[in-house]
């Protein structure tokens, strides 16, 4: 007898709910069992429901701390997704993770209340009291956090090319966003809230895309930043040198707002080098990986966005076997572990260190 999927809910109704994890999971419903959404409000969790309705028809509406409880309560809901606020998910994952329940938060992961060098201590606090949360280590649940990124087949796919170029000489990542009045999250007030602003919200993900493709942590940075687009929240402009535990140094360089939009990693090798660029084919969006070969040839490849699709079918096929097979610990996927995570916001953390204090040298973080 074929196994029922697992049933899951969200927390959370907002922008990325709407626009990216119920169009996804509807993608995938034969994997899942949409139970409920949650919201602190009726208003915004009806609306979520009934985009959700379109997919899975018995999704439940549920608000406030009563809503709250009841999924916490529900035994049958075995998996939850976090996506609220970065101030308040980290003691919301804590909580559902205590009910017994697997979690996939959004990114960032953590109470962004304090500056970089302080805000560091929250990870490790957060970190600490999910591992004293289980008294028996096979009862602990899945803290995911969630990074498209490392599933973007791009990312995967650039990874394994990176054996044909040889020993890393330099490293480049070079973001130019488009955050404007025209971009949904332009007026999000939680991101505009917190020490980092959008560099912190925007750049985890080009931190984890950084990491993936090189394959070894960031040791040390030196930076500077700067606030020039008075729309936007401070820092809005950040630039920085950066050395990777194999020695091989490198620059990122992230504009929160630009008239021409660029994202690109770019590593050189002794033999080659290998870049990934944000492009479209056909009016699909994704990322151009390619490998500039030592011998002149060229090879490109597009692969459409499909991260958040992938993460969300490695969350509940982990969770799924858990279900399963009831009284051994699941480990789950690697690349969307809470560590990882932290490890992203070090970086970026350090950088910001950094810029205030004009440029000084910052060792990273280690997790």
């Amino acid at each position: 007898m074929a196994q029922e999927p697992p049933q899951i809910a969200i927390i959370g109704a907002g922008i990325f709910v709407k626009s990216q994890y119920l169009p996804r999971l509807a993608e995938i419903s034969d994997l899942v069992v949409l139970k409920a959404i949650w919201s602190r409000s009726e208003k915004s969790s009806m609306e979520a429901a009934d985009i959700a309705r379109k997919v899975f028809p018995n999704v439940e509406c549920k608000w406030g701390d009563h809503g709250l409880d009841e999924i916490i309560r529900d035994s049958n809901i075995v998996g939850v997704v976090v996506a609220l606020a970065g101030q308040i998910q980290v003691d919301m994952s804590l909580k559902l993770l205590k009910a017994g329940k697997h979690v996939l938060q959004g990114n960032p992961l953590k109470n962004i209340k304090k500056p970089a060098a302080a805000s560091i201590s929250e990870v490790e606090t957060a970190l600490s009291c999910y591992n004293s949360l289980y008294t028996n280590p096979s009862a602990q649940k899945i803290w995911a956090v969630a990074e498209n990124y490392r599933f973007e087949p791009a990312f995967v796919e650039s990874k394994k090319l990176m054996s044909e170029i040889g020993d890393m000489m330099s490293v480049q990542v070079i973001i130019e966003g488009s955050m404007n009045s025209s971009n949904p999250y332009f007026t999000s007030s939680w991101r505009r809230n917190f020490t980092g602003g959008f560099i912190l919200d925007m750049g985890v993900h080009y931190i984890a895309g950084l990491r993936m493709l090189v394959g070894c942590e960031v040791a040390s940075v030196s930076a500077m930043t700067s606030h020039v687009d008075m729309t936007l929240p401070p820092p809005d402009t950040i630039s920085s040198l950066f050395q990777l535990e194999n020695g091989c140094s490198g620059v990122f360089v992230m504009l929160v707002s630009s008239k021409s939009p660029k994202i690109v990693w770019r590593v050189v090798g002794l033999n080659g080098t290998v870049q990934v660029e944000r492009g479209n084919n056909n009016g699909r969006h994704g990322y151009v990986t390619t490998l500039f070969g030592g011998n002149g040839e060229t090879k490109s490849n597009f692969y459409p966005f499909s991260g958040v699709t992938e993460e969300l079918k490695s969350f509940l096929s982990d969770i799924s076997i858990d279900t399963l097979e009831k009284g051994g610990k699941i480990k789950g996927e690697g690349r969307y572990s809470y560590v990882e995570g932290a490890r992203d916001v070090a970086v970026l953390d350090a950088m910001i260190e950094s810029g205030m204090k004009q440029g000084a040298f910052v060792k990273v973080k280690r997790f």
